[in-house]
């Protein structure tokens, strides 16, 4: 059976997506909070993910990259109805944006799009650019064959750039695409993180010569150490 997490903070509406996830023949496991969803994702055996923005300890629109970098779809259902968060939350990955009042029939047989699609992207969710590798669905990293433990941040990001395959990307794109939109302009957020992920991948952090840095504009992933 199918693991479909969740994530609202209304009582009612995880009660209510339970029954309707059941009937559809999925199993449901509720999140009340992005804590709690990211503890569930960490769990592992999550199919898909139903995800409400309005968290009450993080915006939603932050979990969806963390998601799909797990391989999970993830279906946005949110009261939220204004063009620019539907647009922010497709652009960092979710597969489909649902406005509440909800019809139940709808949500399913989206779900079973997202699903489906899933299934055929899982061929391609093995990246790979110069000596980095990136199994997306078993949300594995691995540099020359070395593997390497990476929380979610820096995952993301080391994913977001293996895919970029050695083009720019600016600062704010990463941002967006690692923290969500609300922190395009937070640069230090990304300088930490790359600083982190540096000590993980080059032979001299100090120096680096693989994540190269393009001042005042972004970064980029080097196919070798050259």
């Amino acid at each position: 059976m199918n693991r479909v997490l969740v994530v609202d903070d209304e009582p009612a509406i995880l009660r209510l997506l339970g029954a309707v996830l059941a009937r559809g023949g999925y199993e449901a496991a509720a999140a009340a909070t992005a804590a709690a969803a990211l503890g569930a994702l960490r769990g592992g055996g999550l199919s898909a993910a139903i995800l409400d923005l309005g968290l009450p300890d993080r915006d939603g629109l932050e979990l969806i990259p963390m998601l799909r970098s797990a391989g999970v779809p993830v279906i946005v259902l949110s009261a939220r109805e204004d063009v620019g968060e539907k647009v922010a939350a497709l652009d960092l990955g979710a597969s489909d944006y649902i406005t509440k009042p909800f019809d139940g029939e709808e949500l399913l047989a989206r779900l079973r799009v997202a699903l489906r699609q899933s299934g055929a992207a899982a061929a391609q969710e093995v990246l790979a650019h110069g000596p980095f590798r990136i199994d997306t669905a078993r949300h594995e990293a691995s540099i020359d064959g070395r593997g390497l433990t990476l929380p979610p941040k820096e995952f993301a990001l080391l994913q977001a750039l293996v895919e970029a395959g050695g083009r720019i990307l600016t600062h704010a794109a990463l941002l967006e695409k690692v923290w969500g939109r609300a922190h395009v302009g937070d640069v230090e957020y990304l300088r930490v993180a790359i600083r982190a992920l540096r000590l993980k991948v080059e032979e001299d952090p100090a120096h680096p010569r693989l994540i190269r840095n393009e001042p005042g504009i972004g970064y980029r992933l080097m196919d070798t150490g050259a």
